[in-house]
C-alpha cells in the first residue's frame, strides 16, 4: 500500500482537545489521494483478486460516491479496466472526479434513479462480462484493506488510544479496525439518525433492512449493514453504537470549516460530532476520531448552513395569519428585537379577504429570543404555528 500512497496524518486538534478536556486526535482520511479511506479496501481487494487470477479482465462496482473514486483510482494504478455504475442523479462533480481518477481505464455508466436499480444493473453487467464485482464494504478483502487505518493509528501512536470514534455505513471501516485492534481499546461507532443500520442490527441480533434512509450523510446512509461486517461487530455493547441528527451534524461541518479550515463531508464529520455526546466519558483520555472523507460539494453549503441554524435553535419557521389591513405588517415588525432578522417572507394565500397566510423565517441572535417573540405575537393577536420541525410541511414549504 505504501507504494501507492503515504499514511494519512494523525493530528492533535487543540481546539477540540481544549473543549472536551481530552487529547483529541484526528485520523485524517479526508487527506488520501481520493479524499476518503475507500481506496484502501479497493487496493487490497483488487490486489488479491489479481494475485489469484492475473487474467481478470475487469472490475465492476456500483457507487454514487467515495467507493467509485477509490475503485477508479486503483484501476488506473493496476492498469486494469473498470466499469463504475452510478445513479442518474449523481452530482456531476462526483462523476467527473471518478472519470478523472480512472482515466482511460474506467468507464462510468449512469443508470437508475435509485441505488438499488444501479446495483442490480452493475451485478447483471458483471455476470455478462465475467468481471469481478467489488463490494463497497461486504467483502473480507475490502474489510482487511480498511483495517490498515488501525495499523497506522497504532504505528503513529506507538500504541493504542483509549477510544477510537468511527463512522458507520456498511461497516467496512469499523469492522476492519476492530478486527485488527481487538479489545485493546474502546470504540464508539457513529451513525446518522436517518441511517442507523448498525443500531437496528444490534437490537435484532442480525442485519435488518431499514424501511427508509435519509441520504444527507450519503457516505454513511446505508439501509442494511453487511453480513460479513456485522459478524465482526455483533458482540459490541449496544451502547457503543451512537446516532447523531443530520441537522446537528451540519453545525460540526461548519465549525470544522470555519474554525479549523477542514473540509469534511457529512459522513466524515460524524466522529467529531459524536464528541458532544461523549463529553462526560472522555475527559482526560486519548481519543482518535477518524475523519473518513472530505468529498463535499460546496453547492450544498446553503443547505448545510440552513440545517445548522435550525439545529442551533437560532432559526425558526412559522406560518402566520396576517390581517389584511394597513399597518398589520408594521405591527408585526415592531415585535422583533434589534438582533432578530427576517430571512424568509412569503404569502402562501393571497386571496383571503380578511387574513393571509404567511411563511416567515426568523433568525435570532439567541434561541431564547423566540420565547419573547412568540409571547408578543400571541399578545398582539397574531395566530401562528411553528413548523420548524414539522417534516412534512418543511419538505414542501421550506
Amino acid at each position: 500500500m505504501r507504494d501507492v500512497f503515504e499514511p494519512t496524518p494523525l493530528q492533535r486538534n487543540d481546539h477540540l482537545s481544549d473543549r472536551y478536556e481530552a487529547e483529541i486526535l484526528l485520523k485524517r482520511e479526508d487527506l488520501t489521494p481520493v479524499r476518503s479511506y475507500k481506496l484502501r479496501g479497493a487496493f487490497n481487494a483488487m490486489r488479491k483478486v489479481l494475485e489469484r487470477n492475473p487474467d481478470t479482465s475487469s472490475f465492476v462496482c456500483a457507487s454514487a460516491g467515495n467507493h467509485a473514486q477509490g475503485v477508479a483510482f486503483m484501476c488506473r494504478h493496476f492498469g486494469v479496466n473498470g466499469m463504475v455504475f452510478m445513479p442518474v442523479t449523481t452530482p456531476q462533480q462526483k462523476i467527473m472526479k471518478t472519470k478523472s481518477f480512472g482515466g482511460e481505464f474506467v468507464k462510468v455508466e449512469l443508470t437508475g434513479d435509485y441505488f438499488d436499480d444501479t446495483l442490480a444493473a452493475a451485478q447483471a453487467h458483471c455476470a455478462d462480462v465475467g468481471g469481478h464485482f467489488l463490494s463497497p464494504f461486504d467483502d473480507v478483502d475490502v474489510i482487511e484493506g480498511q483495517a490498515s487505518v488501525g495499523v497506522e493509528i497504532e504505528q503513529q501512536l506507538d500504541g493504542v488510544p483509549d477510544l477510537i470514534v468511527m463512522p458507520v455505513g456498511g461497516g467496512g471501516l469499523s469492522s476492519g479496525v476492530r478486527s485488527y485492534l481487538g479489545n485493546d481499546c474502546g470504540y464508539a461507532l457513529v451513525e446518522p439518525m436517518g441511517g442507523a443500520c448498525l443500531g437496528a442490527a444490534l437490537k435484532a441480533g442480525r442485519p435488518v433492512r431499514l424501511a427508509q434512509v435519509e441520504t444527507f450523510a450519503d457516505g454513511a446512509a446505508v439501509a442494511q449493514i453487511g453480513e460479513k461486517t456485522f459478524e465482526r461487530l455483533s458482540d459490541l455493547d449496544p451502547s457503543s453504537a451512537l446516532t447523531v441528527s443530520e441537522d446537528r451534524l451540519c453545525t460540526t461541518m461548519l465549525e470544522m470549516l470555519n474554525v479549523e479550515g477542514i473540509v469534511l463531508e457529512p459522513a466524515g464529520a460524524l466522529s467529531v460530532d459524536a464528541l458532544k455526546d461523549l463529553r462526560q466519558d472522555i475527559r482526560g483520555k486519548r481519543v482518535v476520531c477518524v475523519t473518513s472523507g472530505g468529498n463535499f460539494d460546496f453547492e450544498r453549503l446553503p443547505e448545510v448552513r440552513e440545517r445548522a441554524l435550525r439545529s442551533s435553535g437560532i432559526k425558526k419557521y412559522y406560518i402566520l395569519r396576517m390581517p389584511q389591513r394597513p399597518g398589520a405588517l408594521r405591527d408585526f415588525l415592531n415585535i422583533l428585537g434589534p438582533h432578530d432578522d427576517i430571512s424568509r417572507f412569503e404569502y402562501l394565500k393571497k386571496s383571503a379577504r380578511n387574513f393571509g397566510s404567511v411563511l416567515i423565517g426568523i433568525e435570532a441572535s439567541d434561541p431564547e429570543n423566540f420565547s419573547r417573540i412568540e409571547t408578543k405575537m400571541a399578545s398582539a393577536g397574531f395566530a401562528f404555528r411553528d413548523i420548524t420541525n414539522d417534516e412534512v410541511l418543511a419538505e414542501f414549504l421550506i
